[in-house]
């Protein structure tokens, strides 16, 4: 519509449009309105809850704040309470410490004050002393004085005659004290060395043990069977003799079963024949030729075990710079019995036990070890040189030339010599607790008593012996004397004398203890 047209429109349709205009305003401002109060609500309510979220939210936050701080107060308060103890710990233990120090400082205050005492005493007691040392001096001047002038007036001798008699008295006064201590010294130092020698041996048996050794001076040969013994025999004894000849020992085939005897003083060729009849035996090939031929070979054999067993011996006893002479004399000595123990290994035994009583005096161990291994070498070939082991034994030494010492050792084990060093003493105290132990030696049960008799019999042929017991397998002869026929220097003789034919008519390996017991009982009864 145009314009104009517009505006030719009437009133009333003016009205109407404005009324129309109005209303539409109205309604328009009444929904806004409604809308607003809507979204007023809404937001009112969303408001109220976003309130109580934040409030529960916040009332979690707060409990869980109030846990965590109620959990920290716990652990710092279990923190404190563990820091507390160990403060109240490290007091206790510094109270402590402090208590035992002032209990210490206590005690030292307390000794001081006894020691402060004691030298109060002692001086006192000096003082006392220096006094009365002073007074007794001041007597004897008076005393002397009042002497001499009393000898002046009876003697009518001069001053310089009564001087020089005093001094001769008093010389001899002196003498005799003198005479006292040196017997008072000498007795005590006789009972510790006594006591100290006892030690040193006991200490010696003690650190050195060894299985006992003992071996049978009598070689046997078991024979299987009569036949076999024939054999041996030969035909008109002509394997006997071959093997006797071939071996040099000397064969004894007795009516004894399964047994042949081998007899030779010589202790390795007895060796020789022995292993070779064995050899003989097992082969079963007995015939003259062939005697000589088992013979040679054992011969060998015996020579080259005896060198491996010197060496082992020197090994053993830790005695090096052996000549190969010396090395096969000690060798031999492993077939040489004494008593029946081994030669060889008695000389080990007697090498250990010198060096550890030379270690306990100061001495050189090395030397009395060497002392001791040698000091029966002379037994390896007494059989053949005439004079005792202990000079045969020096003269090998010297001639591949020994020290001084072991030589001396090796000649005076038996006191034939007087020993020129402590170590000759050393190897015959040695040798004579080797061959005295338990089981070093043994004898035949026969000879045990016989020996055991003679003993009583020797010690019972002196007067005024009531009874003897040999004691200590017969190491000790105990004598009873009778009180009323013997006094004490009576009873101390006649233990020397039983003490000395003992050892001129008896044979025995180490030594017999005298032990001669003098006593007077006087018995009462009271009723």
């Amino acid at each position: 519509m145009e314009w104009p047209a517009m505006l030719a429109v009437s009133s009333s349709e003016w009205g109407f449009l404005l009324a129309g205009l109005v209303v539409g305003t109205a309604l328009v401002y009444v929904g806004v309105e409604v809308l607003s109060r809507r979204r007023l609500a809404g937001a009112a309510r969303e408001a109220a809850r976003l309130t109580e979220e934040a409030r529960n939210q916040a009332d979690v936050i707060l409990k869980a704040a109030q846990v965590d701080a109620k959990a920290e107060v716990i652990r710092r308060m279990e923190e404190f309470e563990q820091q507390s103890a160990k403060v109240r710990e490290e007091l206790r233990e510094a109270e402590r410490r402090l208590e035992k120090r002032e209990d210490n400082l206590d005690k030292k205050l307390d000794t001081l004050s006894m020691k402060e005492k004691m030298l109060e005493q002692r001086e006192q007691k000096l003082e006392q002393q220096q006094a009365a040392v002073a007074e007794r001096e001041e007597e004897l001047d008076r005393l002397l004085e009042e002497q001499r002038a009393h000898l002046l007036r009876i003697s009518g001798m001069t001053m310089e005659e009564a001087r020089t008699q005093l001094l001769t008295q008093i010389r001899q006064d002196v003498e005799h004290d003198a005479a006292e201590i040196v017997d008072r010294a000498l007795s005590e130092a006789r009972e510790t060395v006594q006591n100290r020698s006892r030690e040193i041996i006991i200490t010696a048996i003690q650190r050195y043990a060894t299985e006992h050794t003992s071996a049978s001076t009598v070689s046997t040969v078991d024979i299987p069977s009569d036949d076999m013994k024939g054999r041996v025999i030969g035909r008109e004894g002509r394997n006997i003799r071959a093997f006797e000849k071939a071996t040099g020992v000397d064969v004894i085939v007795d009516d004894t079963p399964g047994v042949v005897v081998v007899s030779s003083f010589d202790p390795v060729r007895r060796e020789v024949a022995r292993s070779t009849l064995e050899k003989l035996i097992q082969d079963g090939r007995i015939h003259p030729s062939r005697i000589e031929e088992v013979a040679e070979e054992t011969r060998q054999e015996v020579a080259r075990e005896i060198v491996e067993r010197g060496k082992k011996a020197s090994v053993d006893a830790n005695v090096g710079g052996l000549n190969k002479k010396q090395i096969e004399l000690l060798g031999r000595l492993s077939y040489r019995t004494s008593y029946g123990q081994n030669v060889l290994q008695h000389s080990i035994e007697v090498a250990y036990l010198c060096q550890v009583m030379a270690d306990e005096l100061g001495l050189d161990g090395r030397l009395a070890r060497r002392c001791g291994l040698l000091h029966d070498i002379g037994k390896a070939v007494d059989h053949e040189v005439e004079g005792g082991h202990p000079q045969i034994g020096a003269e090998i030494c010297r001639r591949f030339g020994e020290r001084p010492e072991v030589i001396n050792a090796v000649a005076g084990h038996h006191g034939d010599i007087e020993a020129i060093s402590p170590y000759t003493p050393l190897v015959a105290a040695a040798d004579a607790i080797s061959a005295s132990r338990p089981g070093a030696r043994r004898e035949s049960l026969e000879r045990y008593i016989k020996r055991l008799e003679q003993l009583e019999a020797i010690a019972t042929s002196f007067p005024g012996i009531q009874q003897a017991y040999a004691v200590q397998a017969g190491r000790e002869i105990r004598v009873i004397a009778d009180a009323a026929r013997l006094d004490d220097r009576e009873a101390a003789k006649t233990a020397y004398d039983i003490a000395r034919q003992v050892e001129q008519e008896m044979t025995y390996p180490g030594e017999v203890k005298v032990t001669l017991i003098r006593e007077t009982r006087a018995v009462e009864f009271a009723r």
